[in-house]
């Protein structure tokens, strides 16, 4: 067991741990639940919104501060049905969603085939899920003071591996997940072409959570756990999770699709995904669902599938 002393001691390597798991991850190959501990950033009227969070290290007895999830949300062409579950690549297991689009990718070379676009619609969706304390929450205050599991996407993350890893020498890297040395975060969101857009968001000045060592430990032991998400008992088995894919692409005899579990943690306006400016166009041969490019919110799908 971890105590409070011994994780402030060992911080100073926390860096260095964070910044070879983050290697790890992009050199390799996480899902968040139903449930109110989950903080989900409001927008008003016009798209926007904004809140001061900070990322916390990881939970007692857990080795990183977060994890990365994959999950699909697609509809049926055909059969009208959806598709909203979590990906076995998740934990290093074969998914019968990647394998068969796998085989619509490779049934042709034209990049523009229908089999080549049903591949990239089904593709998995890259997010992480990290603890948070609230610092500041302008849309609702009741959750100031509080810690929470936040589910983010890849644009978010690159913000936590650029403060980690800085481009320019009198740039000093900063662990956004350390309760003294880190830095709390600006959530900035604006409303581009319909989408979240998280461009703008940004660390502040590197500064203690708290000068007072027993709020900190509290805000500690506070913490959720992580690596619960990546328990195979929360993942649907191989096989069932074939025989709803079949059933949804309507690839086998009519069966009875079993529904989500896990009900919209609220109902969200089109929000899908955050944009980026334009990039020149290039030819990807890659297959598009190993690509880590996604921060769609799958609680979008859902309401979508319930509506």
């Amino acid at each position: 067991m971890v105590d409070f002393a011994t994780m402030r001691k060992n911080r100073a390597n926390e860096l260095t741990k964070l910044t070879e798991q983050i290697k790890k991850f992009n050199s390799n190959e996480t899902n968040s639940s139903s449930d109110d501990r989950f903080w989900y950033p409001d927008v008003d009227k016009s798209g926007n919104g904004y809140a001061v969070i900070r990322f916390l290290p990881a939970p007692a007895n857990e080795d990183v501060p977060f994890i990365r999830v994959w999950e699909h949300g697609f509809k049926g062409q055909t059969t009208g049905l959806w598709y909203i579950e979590k990906s076995l690549t998740t934990l290093n297991k074969p998914d019968p969603v990647s394998e068969y689009n796998t085989q619509l990718w490779n049934s042709t070379s034209d990049d523009s085939s229908p089999a080549r676009k049903q591949a990239r619609d089904q593709k998995r969706k890259l997010s992480y899920v990290s603890n948070i304390y609230i610092v500041s929450d302008p849309a609702n205050p009741k959750n100031e003071g509080k810690v929470f599991l936040f589910k983010y996407g890849k644009k978010i993350f690159d913000k936590l591996n650029e403060a980690m890893n800085p481009q320019f020498a009198d740039e000093k890297p900063l662990n956004p997940f350390d309760l003294w040395d880190g830095a709390n975060f600006k959530v900035k969101i604006r409303n581009v072409d319909g989408y979240r857009n998280y461009d703008k968001s940004e660390f502040g000045s590197r500064e203690p959570l708290s000068q007072n060592d027993d709020l900190l430990e509290s805000v500690w032991k506070s913490e959720h756990s992580l690596q619960a998400f990546l328990d195979p008992a929360n993942y649907k088995d191989y096989d069932t999770l074939k025989k709803k894919l079949n059933a949804v692409l309507g690839l086998s005899a009519k069966v009875s699709v079993v529904e989500d579990e896990e009900e919209p943690p609220r109902a969200a306006p089109p929000r899908i995904k955050e944009t980026a400016a334009p990039a020149a166009k290039k030819v990807d041969d890659s297959p598009p669902w190993n690509a880590d490019e996604d921060d769609d919110d799958l609680s979008y799908f859902k309401k979508l599938a319930e509506d």
